[in-house]
């Protein structure tokens, strides 16, 4: 828990291990410090290698940051046998991370982050009675994009759900490029395949609002897009989730955006017996 200037309660300090897997931790981070760790995994990412478009600040700080940092929840994927730098003491690395902001703390500090691509406020007046979680900035550093460190993440986001009672999750998910025809294939199958019922009907903001339906369905290689589908809006599919009406072209990170809808009562049975019920598969 943070206070909204970003200073850590002690809790946090505390924070217990959501998971681990040979050398990989999954936990939240403790320290102001670690969450600038999380800031530079995300630059290391989103700048370097994917080529978004910093500001002056990001620039000059190597770090991906934003006004939601403070006041979210910063998941770490930590490596006990990462090589130690030059000359220093071997210590656990931050290699993933994933942000999260619960619908509590999003009240206070002005809303989710996604509400600046999607019009999310009609489903969550809808389900007064429901708890949001939103996840966004998930990234890991390319000699740990495997099975293992993507498993224990998802395993931590789910202790993290049991924790607090989260009903539905939602974010940003991301293809690589911002010209919609030549991800016509993906977007076209995501929209004729894994619209959200109307019960979770969440549009794109009308000034925002990039049309999905690029092909009809039967010319839609389904094979072609699930293969050029990223690995997290596939993980997202597999357990159950729902994509939202329309696409967002976000030209600073070099990206189209979907919006992933997943109910917690909708989540394949299937993982939940794999990570446990309590989350107790990979529970340290």
């Amino acid at each position: 828990m943070r206070f909204a200037n970003g200073k850590h309660t002690p809790r946090d300090r505390f924070s217990p291990t959501l998971g681990q897997l040979g050398s990989l931790e999954v936990r939240l981070a403790r320290t102001a410090g670690e969450v600038r760790k999380a800031q530079n995994i995300r630059y290391r990412v989103f700048y370097e290698e994917m080529a978004a478009i910093p500001d002056i600040n990001v620039l000059a700080t190597r770090r991906d940051m934003d006004s939601y940092d403070p006041f979210c929840d910063h998941m770490l994927v930590l490596d006990h046998e990462a090589p130690p730098k030059a000359f220093r003491r071997r210590k656990p690395q931050v290699v993933g991370t994933y942000r999260l902001l619960r619908q509590e703390i999003a009240d206070m500090n002005g809303g989710f982050y996604t509400a600046g691509e999607f019009d999310i406020q009609p489903m969550l007046d809808a389900h007064t009675n429901l708890r949001f979680l939103e996840l966004g900035r998930s990234c890991v550093l390319k000699p740990y994009r495997n099975k293992r460190t993507v498993e224990l993440l998802w395993h931590g986001v789910w202790s993290y759900v049991l924790m607090h009672g989260i009903d539905v999750m939602i974010g940003c998910a991301s293809l690589e490029g911002t010209d919609p025809e030549r991800l016509a294939t993906p977007l076209s199958f995501l929209h004729h395949n894994c619209m959200t019922p109307d019960e979770w009907r969440v549009k794109a903001l009308p000034e925002r609002y990039t049309s999905m339906n690029r092909m009809p369905k039967e010319a839609v290689d389904a094979r072609a897009a699930l293969h050029a589908l990223p690995p997290l809006i596939k993980g997202y599919l597999r357990l159950g989730a729902f994509v939202g009406d329309g696409a967002v072209v976000d030209h600073q990170f070099n990206t189209t955006d979907v919006l992933m809808v997943l109910p917690v009562s909708g989540i394949s049975s299937r993982y939940i017996n794999y990570y446990g019920a309590d989350a107790s598969r990979h529970a340290s």
